[in-house]
C-alpha cells in the first residue's frame, strides 16, 4: 500500500514539475520578443559632387538632433561612422551647392549598416539642393 501511495506522490510530482516548466518557458520567450524591438544601426551620411562643384551647406538630422555644416571644403563630404538606435524614427539629410556645368551632378546617400539605404542624385548648372530622409518605421 505505500508503494501504491508513493508512486502517486511521484507521478503528482511529475506533472507539477512539467507544467511549471512549461510556464517558466512560455513566459521566457514572451520576454525575449519584447527585448528586441528596437536595434542599433550603423549609420553614415555622404554628400557628393563632381569635380568643380562648390558645396554650399549640409544639414543632417537623426530624431531631433539636427546639425548644419556651412560651406565644407572639397566636392565630398562624409559624417563618419555612427551609432543610431531604430527608436529615433527618422534620419534626413540635405545639401546645397552650386554646380559648374550642365552634366555636373550632386549626390546625396545615406548608408545603413554599410548599405545605401537611401539616395538622391540632381544634375545640372548653378544652385541646386538635394534631399533624403529615411525612416527606421518603414516596413
Amino acid at each position: 500500500m505505500k508503494q501504491f501511495y508513493k508512486s502517486k506522490s511521484l507521478l503528482r510530482l511529475t506533472f507539477l514539475f512539467a507544467v511549471l516548466f512549461s510556464v517558466i518557458s512560455v513566459v521566457n520567450s514572451c520576454k525575449k520578443d519584447d527585448d528586441e524591438k528596437f536595434t542599433d544601426h550603423i549609420v553614415q551620411f555622404e554628400v557628393k559632387g563632381t569635380t568643380g562643384t562648390v558645396l554650399k551647406t549640409v544639414v543632417t538630422q537623426v530624431g531631433t538632433n539636427n546639425q548644419n555644416i556651412f560651406n565644407p571644403t572639397g566636392t565630398v563630404w562624409t559624417s563618419g561612422e555612427f551609432f543610431v538606435n531604430s527608436s529615433q524614427s527618422q534620419l534626413n539629410l540635405a545639401a546645397n551647392a552650386v554646380l559648374t556645368s550642365a552634366d555636373s551632378e550632386l549626390v546625396v546617400n545615406i548608408y545603413i549598416d554599410g548599405e545605401i539605404a537611401k539616395t538622391k542624385k540632381v544634375t545640372g548648372a548653378g544652385e541646386k539642393n538635394a534631399a533624403v530622409v529615411y525612416s527606421f518605421l518603414e516596413l
